[in-house]
């Protein structure tokens, strides 16, 4: 004997499926939908009503033509509230502009002869107050980016030697490391030397960095000196562990750790709790990974233990580190001497200069490491580079004897007030759920109107 499969797609064809039927449709249909057509006959009706019954019919599914249903089947889903009556509600987000390209020429091209080509040096920093400090040889000139305009500061003696570094104090104060192993501290306003900070190194001062009224200093000797240039006795703390000369220094944002490279081609990373002034301190990582004297230091400015390194000309790498653990997270080999090293204040992006093949600017994608964008206008190697306090706009200078400026990062992008925003009650979404029920009874209401 035959035996049949009892299954849901065993359905005979003549029978309807009492489940599948919408019998309140069917009921309309046979009574008032009848009705409803013999009425519209010899009525011309507005093009508006006409649309308004299409939409109607259209949104609660009442085109059909069958009555009986055979076979189960999914019904199409309803979009009860159209968007057009809550997309005033739900407002998207607009969406962020194409990042700007920065063009391959720099914008500002001046002239700045003699300055030494140094890779241990730093002699130029860009202050808070929108002046640009560029030493050449023993002169320390100001260019304010307000106006344009160039002064000289001072012309140190032949006997102090040339001017090794400078850099900005947030006071305004400019602190000028000098080859004769002295640091001098200037007021930028009055052109006036506050004073000489002597008896910490033994030869040229090649590294600069402020941490609120704390200067540190690095030297040719290897040393790194915490000085209070409040105090007379300025030394407060000694760190000792490179064994050639100390070519960057960088303190993190937080003030917490300093980073700092060598001519040994080492990084260290000193923690502010483990300074002392009595005995040298300890560092905190000791980082061998490069092969080549360590220059180019930056740390990020979204993310407080992330630091970036470049390294010299055997060496060619930009390396990633977490401070807090001393790992290195990643590292691009550039192809050519990392002189510095800038973050996008705006972006993710990190901004290196560089030496030897191409002299040129790469604008780099973190922390996919993907290339942006290359700038290529200087003759000989990109020492020296700083950002505009807005971080707009990027100095460079050169051995060419060039200081340059682009528009490398893209104009910083302004702040709207957003609007403010409706307080919501206790129940945010009854509102939106009224306005739908209510959209759903006028439908029903005029759909008996006109049918």
């Amino acid at each position: 004997m035959m035996q049949f499969r009892h299954t849901r797609e065993n359905l005979d064809r003549f029978i309807p499926n009492r489940s599948a039927m919408d019998f309140d449709f069917a009921h309309y249909m046979l009574t008032e939908g009848r009705k409803g057509k013999e009425n519209k006959k010899g009525v011309v009706s507005s093009l508006s009503k006409e649309a308004y019954l299409k939409l109607l019919a259209e949104t609660f599914n009442m085109n059909r033509t069958r009555i009986l249903a055979f076979k189960n089947k999914p019904l199409t889903p309803v979009e009860l509230i159209p968007h057009q009556f809550y997309s005033s509600v739900h407002q998207l987000k607009p969406s962020k502009p194409p990042r700007h390209i920065p063009q391959q020429t720099s914008e500002k091209t001046l002239d700045a002869p003699d300055i030494i080509d140094d890779y241990c040096l730093n002699l130029m920093d860009w202050g808070s107050s929108n002046v640009l400090a560029l030493a050449l040889e023993n002169t320390v000139y100001l260019w304010d980016a307000s106006n344009g305009s160039a002064s000289e500061l001072v012309t140190v003696d032949d006997e102090d030697g040339l001017v090794t570094s400078v850099s900005w104090a947030a006071d305004g104060h400019v602190a000028i490391g000098l080859n004769d192993s002295s640091v001098q501290l200037w007021d930028s306003t009055e052109n006036r030397l506050l004073r000489t900070l002597k008896g910490g190194h033994q030869s040229r001062v090649g590294s600069l960095d402020w941490k609120n009224h704390i200067l540190t200093t690095g030297g040719m000797d290897g040393k790194i000196i915490n000085n209070d240039v409040r105090v007379r006795s300025h030394i407060v703390a000694t760190f000792a562990g490179h064994q050639q000369e100390v070519c960057g220094l960088k303190w993190s944002a937080s003030g917490q750790q300093l980073a700092s490279g060598g001519n040994d081609n080492l990084l260290y990373i000193w923690d502010m709790s483990m300074a002392s002034m009595h005995s040298r301190s300890q560092w905190l990582h000791k980082l061998e990974d490069h092969s080549a004297a360590v220059r180019a230091l930056a740390w990020c400015p979204f993310q407080h233990n992330l630091l970036a390194s470049g390294g010299g000309g055997s060496d060619c790498c930009i390396k990633f580190w977490d401070t807090h653990t001393g790992a290195c997270l990643d590292s691009v080999d550039t192809g050519s001497q990392v002189c510095a090293l800038l973050w996008n204040k705006n972006e993710c992006e990190l901004l290196s200069s560089h030496g030897s093949m191409l002299n040129q600017l790469t604008l780099w994608k973190y922390p996919s490491l993907v290339r942006i964008a290359e700038l290529t206008c200087h003759t000989s190697r990109v020492l020296f580079m700083d950002q505009s306090p807005d971080g707009h706009t990027v100095a460079t200078a050169a051995g060419d004897e060039t200081l340059r400026f682009w528009n490398a990062f893209g104009a910083p992008e302004v702040k709207k007030d957003a609007p403010k925003a409706e307080q919501p009650g206790p129940f945010p979404h009854i509102r939106q759920i009224r306005l739908g029920f209510t959209l759903v009874l006028e439908s029903f209401r005029e759909r008996r109107k006109y049918v």
